[in-house]
């Protein structure tokens, strides 16, 4: 594929959130624990991905929903990491809290989220109005579980239009709204493995198997389909083969952001014009450096890009 050198990519953010992690020795029932750490970052699944790419320096613009106080921290948060390349829509309501819960002894993690405000119609189509012009006929991002007063055909819907505009559209969600997605049969398709578990209604068990299926997904129309599997990496399948990337040994601290910093490693990979194998590498690399880190705190481009860890890509021939 050639590359992309100026092309922007748009993230629709639709359900935004106030990320809050903790560190704790250990939970009791019915008893006060105090955090050894806490951390707060501006997350939800379109930000992050949004974010990941502006540490890349690709040219994002992120269209998002937020309300509140809780919504006003999340802008301070985010600061000026986006500045003009953020575009956000006023709701009635609170924006969401994300809590993480990450216990040392034994390791856990435990995440509880709240709902998040009602996103009202007439403001939904300011939103996908804004959303559309932005990403024109480029790539564009669609990510994350939509919120409340949001039809679960609005991913497919705008996946429908952004290519009868030429562009690209990309997919990271699981449920209705990834069902229905992929009817609009999307460029892009990034999905966990509970996710394509659910989706396919079956157990995948070895690495042959996640690529089977995969290739099951991307024979409906699709161009590449990315299952990520956590501390054994990912696979990823376009047309003409299926690949798998081992993840680095690192220190997990928080899986929180790992699949966001993947889908944007992914994208801004194939903007430069590199072939599937890299595209993968690179992604697992910023995934992988993301885990490293505590709450939902990305990757650096520094560690990923100057001194990255050296993995193989397997060709898998399926």
């Amino acid at each position: 594929m050639s590359s992309m050198p100026d092309q922007q990519i748009s993230v629709l953010a639709l359900n935004p959130a106030v990320d809050i992690s903790y560190e704790v020795t250990q939970l009791l029932e019915y008893q006060k624990v105090c955090a050894t750490q806490s951390w707060y970052h501006p997350g939800g699944n379109g930000i992050n991905v949004a974010r990941a790419l502006a540490s890349l320096a690709v040219p994002v613009h992120c269209c998002s929903a937020i309300g509140g106080e809780s919504g006003e921290m999340l802008l301070r948060l985010l600061g000026d990491t986006l500045g003009d390349a953020h575009t956000w829509f006023g709701l009635q309501g609170e924006t969401r809290l994300n809590t993480t819960v990450l216990q040392q002894n034994p390791p856990g993690q435990y995440e509880v989220t709240s709902l998040g405000p009602e996103v009202p119609p007439d403001v939904l189509a300011r939103i996908s109005d804004c959303f559309l012009q932005s990403a024109g006929a480029g790539m564009a991002v669609l990510t994350g579980q939509v919120p409340r007063g949001v039809p679960e055909t609005l991913y497919r819907e705008l996946v429908e239009k952004i290519s009868l505009q030429g562009g690209k559209a990309v997919v990271d969600a699981h449920g209705p709204e990834l069902a229905h997605a992929l009817d609009a049969r999307p460029f892009m398709v990034r999905v966990n493995r509970y996710v394509l578990e659910t989706h396919i209604k079956r157990r995948v068990e070895t690495t042959r198997d996640v690529a089977e299926a995969a290739r099951g997904i991307q024979r409906q129309g699709i161009d590449y389909v990315c299952v990520s599997l956590g501390r054994k990496g990912a696979v990823l399948t376009s047309a003409d083969n299926s690949w798998h990337c081992a993840a680095p040994r690192v220190h997990k601290q928080s899986t929180v952001g790992c699949g966001d910093a993947l889908v944007a490693a992914l994208m801004a990979e194939l903007r430069k014009g590199a072939s599937a194998p890299e595209m993968l590498r690179f992604g697992v690399i910023c995934g992988s450096a993301t885990a490293s880190k505590p709450g939902t705190g990305l990757f650096t481009r520094e560690e990923v890009e100057v001194e990255p860890p050296e993995l193989q890509v397997r060709d898998l021939g399926i």
